[in-house]
Formats: C-alpha cells, structure tokens, sequence
C-alpha cells in the first residue's frame, strides 16, 4: 500500500502512529479534513490481522467521518483511532490511558469517543490522560453511550426509507436481517421491536445471539444472512460487506444499517441502484452519535433532549438525499457525497477576514 498516494488521492491530512510495546499498543490516528473543524470520531479496538488492513481501516473511517458530520451540519472534521488489540482479552487501563496520551499530543486537532471494541468506561480512563475525549458518561456531565442515539439515528433513516420504496414509513410486520448484533443493532432493534417488525440476525459472537434471541429475533449463520428473504438488510457490522461477491446474493428491497463504509467501493452503491435496491448512505442514518457528542461538545451544556431531536431529523436527511438522487438521476451514495462536498467546498469559500481574539 503507497499510503501517501492514498491520502493524496483522498484528501487525509495526517496519520500518527502509536507504539508502546509495554502495554501493547498499537495503534493508528487518521485526521482526514479540519475544514468545519476539530477531527471527531471513535477508537476502534480490533484484532486486525496485518498493520495494513489496520491503516487501511482507520484512513477510510476517518474520512467517512468527515462526510458524517459535514451531512450532519454539525461544526466537526473528520478523524478516527483503530488500536490493534482483541477488545476481549487485550484491553488495559494502561493501554487506553497510553493511547489517550498519544491524542493529547495531537492538541485538540483529534476529539477521540467510542468506538466497535470501546466503551464509556474506557473513556473514563482516557480522560485521566486528555481533555481531547468526548461521549462522557452522562453521570459526568457527558452525553453518554453514542449507540443509543446512533441506533435511533438508523431506526429513522429506515423509516424513510420505508416511506419511498412502501408508501408508508411503517415498519410494522416487515422483516429486518441484521448482520451484526453489537451495540447499535441493539438499540434499533430495540425500536423495530416497539413498531412490530420482525428480525433475523447474525453475528460472530455467541454472545450477541444469544441477547437477540432473548428479544425475539432468529438467528441466521453468518454467510447465510446474505441470502434470506428480507424487506431491509441492514449491515451493522464491520465495513466492506456490500460488495461484488455478496451484492447478487441479497433479497431485498432496502439496505438500510449502522456500520460504516458498508460499500467496498464506490461501485457497489451505483449496483444496488442499478438493481432497485434503495441504498441509505451509511454515514447519513448512522450520524446519531456524532449528533449526540457534538451537543456534548457545544457552548450549552448538554441536554438529552436536543440531541433527540436533532438525531430524528435523519429522516429529513435520507429524504433529502433521496430527492438529490431523484434530481440529478445518481445512485443515493453518490447523493450524498454530493451533498456533504458542497458544504464542505462552501466553509473553504470564507474569506479569510483578521479577528482579533
């Protein structure tokens, strides 16, 4: 991998290695734009099997985040943290306090917050190391597990979804197949459950089936779950199974889900649209979090009920992504990208008048 020519071609700003061998870290900062603001966004802790996939990752989830917060129309850049460890076995208090020194080095150009493999708890022992750290425990004053409001955020998009291809942004006796049941699939299926819709869920872990049996789910083997019968197939997984290989396979009508960068290439968003599968750009519905810990973030003190409400104007999001696609006859990704360049071209365009300070 040329990693230079990459960011060229993608825009990155700056990538930070991290090392510490005592405690086991490994780990890599992407900052992919500053242009509406500090970088945000969350460290995943994954046992990657080469650095490569690791750097590879960790540039196309930051710039992902760029274009999460810029459709968002939160004051935030894109940044993101991966830290080559199991989450289950590896992780530290060292090793998190470690990496949390590494981000304070970086002097508030990074906001790092959770991630797949992190939690609240962890952050608690990052902020013993850095102020640069957000999604606090609310009994901090923070704002809290970013899942909630994230599962919130992909509940919405689907309704909206649901509205253009249906009719009717019910979800009542439709069928749901989720590939992958961590904490975002739970929290929506937490609302698709409350609405009536019905479930099929993979996943890796024993433990997550066994929570989305206890809900009323059934359960689906992991390669199986491309091929069921379904309304929504909803990616809550890791990145890059909507792809050539798994695309032909799917039986639906809607991919609507929380991971990120769900598409392996920018392809596969123009074959779903060529297939009459209605693609909800991934970094559109799944902004709850971001939403969430930019209220955290802002000169008001935070207020649950203010990130609420803006996290549900995701559905006006995916309706306005919809009508761009609409408009300009492009698949809804490519909607999108359009969507959060313009505003990321029209900060660029202010022109740069002295104030004092």
């Amino acid at each position: 991998m040329d990693i230079f020519k990459y960011m060229e071609e993608h825009g990155h700003e700056q990538i930070v290695m991290c090392s510490e061998p005592s405690v086991g870290l490994r780990a890599f900062i992407a900052i992919h734009d500053t242009t509406l603001g500090p970088a945000v966004g969350g460290v995943r802790i994954w046992p990657y099997e080469t650095e490569e996939d690791a750097i590879l990752d960790v540039l196309r989830l930051s710039r992902a985040m760029t274009y999460k917060s810029a459709a968002a129309h939160i004051p935030f850049g894109g940044g993101k943290a991966v830290i080559m460890a199991d989450s289950r076995k590896d992780k530290t208090e060292a090793m998190l306090r470690t990496y949390a020194r590494y981000v304070d080095t970086l002097g508030g150009r990074y906001i790092t917050t959770t991630d797949v493999g992190s939690s609240t708890m962890d952050l608690e022992y990052i902020a013993l190391e850095t102020k640069h750290v957000t999604g606090m425990p609310i009994s901090m004053g923070g704002s809290g597990d970013t899942s909630t409001l994230t599962g919130l955020g992909v509940y919405m998009g689907m309704k909206a979804c649901a509205k253009a291809v249906w009719g009717s942004d019910s979800l009542s006796d439709r069928t749901v197949a989720m590939q992958g049941f961590g904490k975002v699939a739970y929290r929506t299926a937490k609302h698709l459950l409350k609405e009536g819709a019905n479930l099929l869920v993979s996943d890796i872990y024993t433990g997550a089936l066994e929570t989305a049996k206890e809900m009323g789910a059934t359960v689906v083997e992991p390669d199986g779950i491309y091929d069921v019968t379904c309304d929504i197939f909803s990616p809550c997984a890791l990145g890059g199974t909507l792809n050539d290989r798994t695309i032909p396979r799917l039986r639906c009508s809607v991919v609507a889900g929380g991971a990120n960068n769900q598409l392996l290439t920018d392809e596969d968003g123009a074959e779903l649209h060529r297939r009459g599968i209605l693609y909800a750009p991934d970094y559109i519905i799944n902004a709850g979090g971001i939403i969430n810990v930019s209220c955290e973030l802002g000169d008001v003190a935070y207020s649950v009920e203010r990130a609420t409400e803006m996290t549900e104007r995701i559905y006006e999001a995916m309706e306005r992504t919809l009508h761009v696609s609409s408009r300009d006859e492009i698949p809804t990704a490519q909607a999108a990208d359009r969507m959060a360049e313009e505003r990321i071209s029209s900060v660029r365009q202010l022109r740069g008048i002295y104030r004092s300070r």
